[in-house]
């Protein structure tokens, strides 16, 4: 069957932007004809394509039919990259008198908040010719978004590949707890007991940030205490987060990189010296697709983590804990 590339265009606009009026801005057309492509788009189908939601998303045939023109409009850029470069394509003249430059490749992916702000940019940085849709999303659920065909590629925690991908090990992100030295000196002037970390202030990304509390069950586990029930602070920023921690707001699982944990210097030490890091590994899930740009992102990426993660056997004192369910 025959599909209309402008329907499909209309059906990525609506769910990236998540409106038919964003469409409308991002195509340059009205809402109404916005509406009409998509309307046209589910006759052909024989079925609705998206929920009329505040973001619209699509439904189980919509997302077969999204992932077709998400592959579609990469797979055509590509192509009008190419035969620009053999000084031919279709369009206006450029100032040279030749084809226009292209537009840039667009690439969506889903990326974990604390990838995103340590070492994710800088590998994405060094792929020329590519305009990326970053969402983030905790690594838990990043997955989630390529079966739908929101995203070409994810890292996640997951290493079973989703049907109609590939998945490749990035490394693995320790954590420890950290906090500052007057943190340390106020709450736990006894050591690091489970009375102390019941009192303590604790630090948490969001409601899906599970690290802190793996570190409190394997302490709980490690003494034989009870588990400890400390009171909550939520910063859903990496960034903000950290900040928090330096500013001494509480205690909370800090990234330890293979060039050192994020946070370092005299302002900040390790709540409990003896505690193994909690360990979360990291995978590359994307669409399986022969595509230039999308295996010039993943090979972006896939250098950068040999950078910057830890590999099985580089670090000898690994946790026992496999994996963080967490919003970062």
């Amino acid at each position: 069957m025959q599909w209309d590339s402008a329907q499909l265009e209309a059906l990525a606009a609506v769910v990236g932007e998540g409106s038919f009026d964003g469409a409308a801005r991002l195509l340059h057309v009205t809402p109404s004809a916005v509406s009409q492509r998509i309307r046209a788009l589910e006759n052909a189908a024989g079925g609705v394509l998206v929920r009329r939601t505040r973001p619209v998303t699509p439904t189980a045939p919509g997302e077969t039919l999204l992932r077709l023109a998400r592959q579609t409009d990469l797979l055509a850029a590509e192509a009008a990259v190419e035969l620009h470069a053999s000084g031919l394509g279709p369009g206006p003249e450029g100032a040279d008198g030749g084809p226009a430059a292209p537009r840039p490749v667009s690439v969506p992916i889903a990326v974990n908040a604390d990838s995103l702000a340590t070492w994710v940019l800088p590998a994405l940085a060094r792929v020329p010719g590519v305009v990326l849709d970053i969402y983030r999303e905790d690594q838990e659920r990043t997955v989630d978004l390529l079966p739908q065909g929101i995203v070409m590629a994810a890292i996640t925690a997951q290493a079973e590949p989703v049907q109609g991908c590939t998945s490749r090990p990035l490394g693995v992100m320790p954590y420890r707890a950290m906090a500052t030295p007057r943190v340390v000196e106020r709450w736990f002037p006894g050591g690091v007991t489970p009375e102390a970390l019941s009192r303590a202030p604790m630090l948490v990304f969001d409601r899906h940030d599970d690290l802190q509390d793996q570190w409190l069950r394997e302490y709980a586990a490690r003494t034989g205490s009870a588990l400890p029930a400390p009171p909550r602070t939520y910063v859903p920023s990496t960034p903000e987060y950290l900040e928090a921690i330096r500013l001494g707001m509480g205690w909370g699982m800090v990234q330890d990189l293979r060039t050192g944990p994020v946070l370092s210097g005299d302002d900040v030490v390790l709540l409990d010296p003896r505690a193994p890091s909690v360990d979360v590994r990291l995978y590359l899930q994307q669409w399986r697709l022969r595509s230039t740009t999308l295996d010039a992102v993943a090979d972006a990426l896939l250098a950068e983590a040999r950078r910057q993660l830890v590999h099985e056997g580089t670090r000898a004192a690994a946790s026992p804990v496999s994996r963080g369910d967490r919003g970062r």
